[in-house]
């Protein structure tokens, strides 16, 4: 374990005594391992792609989905690639129409330098929030999974996970999961390390980090999950445990 990851269940014990029951019951999971493991090799715009595409669908489904992306981009998911692929091409390999016009949308922008993914590292959280939810079919929710997988920042806590709320409202016992404010609100005192309070609460749940977004939020995505900002995208059909995410 790191000095940064001892600090911050250090802290998390702490600052609440039921995280540090589930501390003591679940140890300190690595809220970053699940990523590294699953998106070592993708570019951040690899990544992003699968976010947009794993909206309200299983895990399973969303790697299904973009592995036959892939391939039809001619192995790397780029946003030339994309932008050669017609809606009918992103139809067919299992996205809604919805989507296919959100993952356009952030190629273009990607393409045209609007916005700069491979180079997000060094801006703030709350810039890096506002850009990336700028772009059609990227709410909240995704937006802080991607800072919290692939940006790696430690004081990331997606309340609008389904996955997060549901753990938050069993391990408080509470009648039904909170809303996403009470959820918020619930995760402040954690700051500055509420990433590693969602990695501990997602392995409540034995779910994997990748969440969706919360309940009228907007999009949706591939993980545990909630719902994200913006329009909400049809959900699709395919196989798998769905999601407990958010957009």
């Amino acid at each position: 374990m790191t000095r940064r990851n001892a600090a911050a269940y250090r802290h998390l014990a702490a600052a609440d005594p039921l995280l540090q029951e589930l501390i003591e019951r679940l140890g300190r999971p690595d809220p970053f391992g699940w990523a590294e493991r699953h998106f070592g090799r993708s570019t951040y715009f690899e990544s992003m792609v699968l976010h947009v595409v794993g909206q309200q669908i299983s895990t399973a489904a969303a790697f299904a989905i973009h592995g036959r992306l892939a391939a039809a981009a001619g192995g790397r998911v780029t946003p030339e690639a994309l932008l050669a692929l017609d809606e009918q091409a992103l139809r067919a390999v299992g996205l809604s129409r919805a989507k296919a016009g959100y993952l356009h949308d952030l190629a273009r922008r990607q393409a045209d330098g609007v916005i700069d993914l491979e180079h997000m590292s060094g801006v703030d959280d709350e810039t890096a929030l506002r850009d990336l939810t700028a772009v059609r079919g990227i709410g909240m929710w995704s937006a802080e999974m991607f800072l919290l997988h692939q940006l790696k920042r430690t004081d990331i806590f997606p309340a609008g996970d389904s996955g997060l709320r549901r753990a938050v409202g069993r391990a408080w016992r509470l009648p039904e999961p909170p809303s996403v404010e009470e959820t918020r609100d619930r995760a402040r005192p954690w700051a500055p390390y509420r990433s590693y309070a969602a990695g501990l609460l997602w392995t409540s749940l034995g779910s994997s980090p990748l969440p969706a977004p919360a309940d009228g939020q907007g999009q949706a995505h591939p993980g545990p999950g909630g719902r994200d900002g913006g329009r909400p995208a049809r959900k699709q059909r395919a196989g798998g445990r769905k999601r407990s995410r958010g957009a």
